[in-house]
């Protein structure tokens, strides 16, 4: 028996606005329902299908909601059940993406014949880095880091789940080191030999099965006539194309998202989706929940501002339901690593839920270990350790573990090419060989040698820095493998981001010897691995990607620095290609995330080379630097002349110095682009789903463009 709106609303304890009541109410047919930070997207799809069971009398077996994690999915169930009661939970299904392609598997080997006995095994992640630890010895000649072998899996993972081809694969990592094309179907090969899957196979695999085999996709299609899916915007290609062959039929879809909060890119999320919405399903519905209920007015308010500086996203407008409160703080600092101290003490200090939010794990290092000396409690969430065995970290502990022990032919194997030795391979070999036959030390070795003097120099020379370094405080050590054993420029040559230094020495300062500093690698290691996180502590140490969806009183942003957070800047939109931009933008949300996590208080630390960001979210104007004559390009603008009016030159010149690159302008059939490139009156323009070159001056005089302030 179904209920009225009335008799509903008594049943749900909560109070919803116009645009989340209209956003429950509307069951039939697409719907993209873009929800800001912190607008009740949970409560209001929860609701929404209390609904549907209740006032529209759809049975709940017919229910679908899908979720982005198996804890999500627990976590709405609860809610649901919060509401409307644990039975009626019980019928509704709240899965992952994952979940319900094991489901279409193994229902197909069902009907098949086969029995679910033919369905392959999911392979545990040992199982999996085993296999690809084999290729990548057998391809690179080479033993890989677990830090490789995260990242080979990560890519793998990427481009299953973007669709990409064996040939775009080999096309879009023709920069790498690593022949990835090669590692790819040669680990899908070793699975399927071993009849294992891994988890995103589970979504090639089901995808293939609804696109060949109309009777399971027809099963689906009526077994799920609603479907519902949350965190839309974290969602990939392949997710997001068998979730269009499941609600084909009935046409009935509701997704809950927001693409300016998408910020898992490397994950292969596809927010295009959500843009693209309206094209690909029948007379699509897009709502929007614009009421922020989290943070105070002047956190939604620089944050609405700052979002809005995208060029890839939905028109919302953020708005606050709280008053101003607290003031954004920039706290100004005069190094990097004074942010340590200055959190050290406000840790020390802590008596309310306190968050210290980051781009990376490894920005956190240095100040566990300063909160670990001291003593002082902490928690993180998902911690991460594979900067400890990212390949320069070992790189550095084999240069130091080799200086202890230079007979260790192993070691020096690893290292004689990143160092100044000046050693050609056979060569190397050769003094390995003599030192293990002979028991000498690798430099004893290279003596017994006739090597050309200038390469028996440089061994003498690294041999007395490497006996020094022993003896020297660590962050020392540290700089001498750097600048004076030439490691330093190792990484320069090989095109390598040394992005670790700082984190080194941060904790090398401290140790009296290389030794010690190992030491206490190790140390750290093994205690955040082992750390037990006390949910009482109210000092909270996470990534901004694991803060996703949570919410905290009091919130400082480390490293946003220019170099650090963004990783980049383009410095000419001209030259930034369209993946460049999409990466800015990218990195822009995942700002815009961590100032939405903060409800009370928000504070951002400014460091020496300045941030865009805190100057954007601050509504500071960026100074445009003038292109250099060798940056001009001519640009062949397209006409308007069916559309002139007169206006004088002072109008036009008054306009063209208004605009230049960087500027977004609003166009009236486009919608809002940003200025790529200027060369006098024309100027190009890349929209959302498209680039355009215009007359500047003829599309202003007829009002086609303007610039849009925001």
């Amino acid at each position: 028996m179904t209920m009225d709106t009335s008799e509903f609303k008594l049943k749900i304890p909560i109070k919803l606005n116009e645009q989340q009541r209209e956003a429950m109410n509307t069951v039939d047919g697409a719907v993209l329902l873009l929800a800001v930070p912190g607008s009740g997207k949970t409560t209001v799809l929860v609701a929404r299908i209390g609904y549907m069971i209740y006032c529209k009398g759809i049975v709940p077996e017919n229910i679908l909601t899908l979720t982005y994690t198996v804890a999500a999915a627990k976590d709405m169930a609860n809610r649901f059940a919060s509401f409307f009661g644990e039975e009626m939970a019980y019928r509704l299904q709240f899965r992952t993406i994952n979940s319900v392609c094991l489901q279409i598997i193994r229902y197909a080997s069902e009907v098949s014949g086969r029995g679910s006995q033919s369905v392959f095994d999911i392979a545990e992640e040992s199982e999996r880095m085993h296999i690809l630890s084999q290729i990548y010895r057998k391809t690179m000649d080479d033993f890989p880091t677990e830090a490789e072998l995260r990242d080979i899996a990560s890519q793998i993972a990427f481009f299953k789940n973007m669709m990409l081809s064996n040939d775009e694969i080999k096309n879009s990592t023709r920069d790498q080191d690593i022949p990835m094309h090669i590692i790819f179907k040669e680990y899908n090969a070793t699975l399927y030999e071993k009849r294992m899957m891994d988890f995103d196979d589970q979504m090639v695999y089901a995808y293939s099965i609804l696109t060949k085999w109309d009777q399971v996709l027809l099963h689906f299609q009526n077994l799920y006539s609603y479907i519902c899916v949350d965190e839309a915007q974290d969602t990939s290609k392949i997710q997001h194309t068998i979730i269009n062959l499941l609600s084909k039929k009935s046409g009935n879809l509701f997704m809950v998202g927001d693409e300016d909060q998408s910020i898992y890119g490397f994950r292969a999320a596809y927010p295009q989706a959500l843009l693209e919405f309206e094209k690909v399903h029948d007379n699509a519905k897009v709502l929007l929940m614009e009421e922020n209920f989290r943070s105070n007015a002047n956190i939604v308010n620089a944050a609405d501002g700052f979002i809005k500086m995208n060029t890839i996203r939905h028109e919302k407008n953020m708005r606050a339901t709280r008053p101003g409160g607290t003031q954004i703080r920039i706290v100004d600092l005069k190094s990097r690593s004074a942010q340590y101290s200055y959190l050290t003490k406000v840790a020390r200090d802590c008596d309310r839920q306190t968050a210290v939010l980051y781009r990376d794990n490894e920005f956190v290092i240095p100040l566990v270990d300063r909160l670990d000396r001291e003593g002082i409690p902490y928690r993180i969430r998902n911690a991460d350790l594979t900067f400890f065995t990212n390949r320069i970290v070992t790189d550095v502990s084999n240069i130091i573990r080799f200086a202890e022990n230079t007979r260790d032919t192993e070691l020096f194997m690893k290292i004689y090419y990143k160092i100044n030795m000046y050693l050609k391979k056979a060569e190397a070999e050769k003094i390995a060989e003599i030192s293990e036959r002979k028991s000498l030390s690798i430099f004893d070795a290279a003596d017994s040698l006739n090597l050309p003097i200038n390469k028996a120099k440089a061994l003498r020379g690294i041999q007395t820095h490497l006996k020094n370094m022993l003896t020297e405080p660590a962050d020392k050590a540290i700089y001498r493998i750097y600048h004076y054993l030439g490691f330093g420029s190792y990484l320069e040559r090989n095109h390598t981001a040394d992005d670790k230094q700082f984190v080194l020495k941060m904790i090398a300062q401290n140790e009296p010897s290389p030794r010690d500093f190992l030491n206490r690698m190790e140390y750290l290691q093994n205690t955040i691995k082992k750390l037990k996180n006390d949910p009482d502590c109210s000092f909270i140490l996470s990534t901004i990607h694991s803060s996703k969806g949570l919410e905290y009183e009091t919130v400082y942003l480390m490293d946003v620095d220019d170099g650090l957070f963004p990783e980049s800047v383009p410095q000419s939109l001209k030259r930034a290609s369209n993946e460049e931009i999409t990466a800015y933008e990218e990195e822009r949300r995942l700002f815009y995330v961590g100032v939405t996590r903060a409800k009370d208080n928000l504070n951002i630390f400014k460091l020496p080379n300045g941030s865009t960001f805190i100057r954007q979210l601050m509504g500071e104007k960026d100074e445009k630097p003038a292109l250099t004559q060798k940056e001009k390009r001519p640009i062949q603008a397209t006409s308007y002349s069916s559309f002139k009016r007169k206006i004088s030159d002072e109008e036009a010149q008054h306009f063209l110095r208004e605009i230049g690159e960087g500027v977004i302008i609003r166009h009236k059939k486009f919608g809002r682009g940003v200025i790529s490139e200027m060369d006098g009156r024309a100027i190009k323009v890349i929209f959302r789903d498209s680039e355009k070159t215009i007359d500047a001056v003829v599309a202003f005089s007829k009002g086609i463009i303007e610039v849009d302030d925001v």
